[in-house]
């Protein structure tokens, strides 16, 4: 055996170890909910919750609100038993619909904020995996309402929660661009009223 044959050989298992983790990572991620704290006592993420687990997350933090990024499903079951759920627990339900795999305007995602801003506390948001779109979502929180700083927000769109963000290979790589579109018109207006704020002077 040449070694560049070898060579060949411990790339492709190191591959395929690799593959078969991350693959095992995330199905355990589907398995446990995807439940993640993003601002602890403030906002919550999830992949689509079961009654039960909606149940659970009320008693755990105190939960108030479900923001569902999925959007109105009347006769679906998994729609009809959130909205169940939600009114017998005396949360505040959101419908708000995107998809995954399509660019979410500037101006909508103001509108998100705007609504994640004025809902009852804790907030949980969720889609169906809990990785794309309540990623976008939550990077939205953490800049834009909580205040902290772009690298802390845009880590919510990583693997650690399921998110693959890679041009071409995947979808959801929509999310990605969406954030990086929001982030330059925000840099722009920035720029434009310090520079308004310096004419003025």
């Amino acid at each position: 055996m040449t070694i560049f044959r070898k060579v060949a050989l411990v790339a492709l298992a190191a591959i395929g170890f690799m593959s078969a983790s991350c693959g095992a990572y995330a199905g355990y991620l589907q398995i446990t909910g995807n439940f993640h704290s993003v601002i602890d006592g403030q906002f919550y993420r999830s992949a689509q919750p079961t009654s039960e687990d909606l149940a659970s997350y009320v008693r755990t933090h105190g939960i108030k609100t479900v923001i569902n990024l999925r959007g109105k499903h009347p006769g679906a079951a998994w729609y009809d038993d959130e909205v169940k759920t939600a009114q017998e627990l005396g949360l505040t339900h959101i419908d708000f619909g995107m998809s995954s795999s399509k660019l979410i305007s500037p101006d909508k995602a103001e509108r998100l904020v705007e609504l994640m801003a004025s809902a009852p506390k804790p907030i949980l948001i969720h889609c169906l995996s809990g990785a794309d779109r309540s990623g976008l979502a939550s990077a939205l929180y953490v800049r834009k309402i909580a205040g902290l700083d772009a690298a802390s927000a845009a880590g919510q769109l990583s693997f650690y929660y399921g998110h693959v963000g890679i041009p071409v290979v995947s979808t959801a790589y929509a999310m990605d661009r969406s954030w990086d579109d929001i982030e330059a018109r925000d840099g722009k207006e920035a720029q434009a009223n310090l520079l308004n704020g310096v004419a003025v002077r």
